[in-house]
Order: structure tokens, then sequence, then C-alpha cells
């Protein structure tokens, strides 16, 4: 990883300049920039076989420097972009742009697109009185999960080894997956979202109920075919499960602003406030991939670019 000086970018058609406040990282990043896990290299749409990371970065807060036809100078905004979020000034279609939820920092809203949307895709058709279940619910996604699943009027049982924080922001009951297995607890979900993937949906649908949904989040690390091999297991383990699986795939959103914007909603009701672990500067933005990489975060992990009043 490397910082290099560049031109400031210029805008084009569709897009306006945004100074970037706030960035994170999530494991969608450093994914990249190893080109790990190798498998993706050979997927179409994956990293290639010689992966070039070019400028990292998917989550963005910050504050529009040109004028749009949707956005003018000194909105702030944020986005979920592809890459390119690690810099201190971005170019971006302002169809990919969201208000920033108003009673939120810059380095708040940073730490939510790529975890919250996740999540809210996670949770689509939840209703009230539902039960759902979250299997890594202390992380960047888990902890969105948690409380968006809260406010849909859902009853939480979490799976995590920091009980009082997933208790916190909504959780009934928390398994320590460390001294309990959760799929033989004899209760009974409509949805299990599985981001920390420590089991199979042949384990999970001993929890599931009968029209139960089991959402493929994220799956165990690896270097070789990992977290991406859990994730498509479940998908192709649905059918013999007899269970309906799912994925939630914040870059496949086909409509991101909109997601930010019904995320911003349930921000500024006061129902889901981001959980910022760590903030590094950018300058250290390598000891933030570090921290990512080691898997122990309680929430997100932000990276502020020292603007003057963010």
């Amino acid at each position: 990883m490397t910082w290099e000086d560049l031109a400031d970018p210029v805008p084009g058609a569709g897009e306006v300049l945004v100074r970037v406040h706030a960035t994170s990282v999530n494991p969608y990043d450093w994914h990249f920039l190893r080109g790990e896990p190798y498998v993706a290299r050979l997927m179409p749409g994956g990293f290639g076989l010689r992966p070039r990371a070019g400028i990292l970065g998917c989550d963005l807060a910050g504050r529009v420097e040109t004028a749009g036809a949707r956005f003018a100078p000194g909105d702030d905004v944020y986005a979920l972009l592809p890459r390119g979020a690690h810099a201190e000034y971005v170019c971006v279609r302002e169809d990919l742009l969201a208000p920033m939820p108003s009673n939120l920092t810059h380095e708040q809203a940073a730490a939510m697109p790529m975890a919250a949307v996740t999540a809210l895709l996670a949770l689509r058709g939840v209703e009230a009185g539902q039960r759902v279940l979250v299997n890594g619910a202390s992380g960047g996604v888990g902890t969105f999960a948690v409380q968006l699943a809260k406010a849909l009027g859902a009853q939480v049982d979490a799976v995590s080894t920091n009980a009082s924080l997933v208790r916190s922001l909504g959780a009934e009951r928390v398994f320590d997956y460390r001294a309990e297995d959760f799929t033989r607890s004899g209760r009974r979900y409509d949805f299990v979202l599985d981001i920390a993937g420590g089991r199979s949906v042949f384990a999970c649908r001993r929890v599931l109920a009968r029209d139960g949904t089991f959402v493929a989040v994220g799956g165990p690390p690896g270097r070789w075919v990992q977290p991406a091999g859990h994730v498509f297991a479940a998908l192709a383990s649905g059918p013999v499960a007899r269970r309906r699986v799912v994925l939630a795939d914040a870059v496949a959103c086909p409509d991101k602003a909109a997601a930010l914007r019904e995320l911003a909603g349930f921000v500024e009701r006061g129902a889901v406030t981001p959980v910022v672990d760590r903030s590094y500067p950018f300058d250290d933005l390598r000891a933030a991939f570090a921290y990512s990489e080691a898997g122990h975060a309680k929430g997100k992990i932000v990276v502020t670019l020292g603007v003057p009043g963010a």
C-alpha cells in the first residue's frame, strides 16, 4: 500500500466533486488489496488473474465541492462506491450520492454505507413479531443488523462474544459460541443472518422455522476459497436443505442511493446508531487495514482525513 499525490480529479457529466471527510475499512477492501480469496480471481467480475487494487475504499462521507443537477456545493453526502473512496477528493456520480443523516458526524456516516446496506438487504421481508437470529452480531454488519431488525419490530437473538454490546443494541438472547451451540438451542427463527459463517445451512436448519430464511452474508476468512466458498455452498444447499437461502450483497444493490436514504430515515428517528470501534487518521490507513484483517473489531473502523470542521 502506497500514498501518491495526484492531480485533483475533474468531474464528468453526471458527476460532482466530493471532498472526503471520512471513509472506512471493510473486508471487501482488503480482499481487493490482496486479491484473496484466490478463487475470486477466476470469477466473472472478480479480481482478475493479476489484481490491480488501484484506489481502495467503498465508504465515503464528505462535502460536495462542485455544483451538479441534484447536489450543490456544501451539501453533506455519503455514498457506497465500487472503489476509490480512500482519497481526499473523489468524483462521484450523483445517482450514487445520498444526503448524509442530519444527526451524524462525517465520521459516523462513513461507518454506514457497505455494512448498513448489507444489513438492510439481509433483512428484506422481516415483519413485526418475527424472530431473527444474527450470527456474528458484534461486527460492522452485525451491529447494524441487530438494530434494524429491532426497529422493524422483530425479536432479535444474537451470536457474539460481546454480549453487553449487542444487548445494548436490542438483542434479547445472546449465545457465546465459545460456550454454547446456538444450532442446538431448541429455538426457532424466521430469519437467520449468517455473517460469521461458523455453521452450515444444514446445522442452522435446526433453528430455522418451517418457512424460515437463511441469509448468507459472509463466511470464515481464508486465502484460497473462503469466505466465498461458504456463501456459495450455502446458496447451493438451499434446495437440499429445503429452506429458502438468499444472499445479501451490497455491491450488487441496484439502487444504493435509495438504500442510503432509507437508512438515513432509521438514523434520524433514533432507531439506528453506527458503532465505531476505532478511528484512524488517513496516514495510519495501514494500521486500520491490519486491525480489520485481525477480525476483532466491534462495529466499524473509520478513517478520517483531517478536514477542518469535519
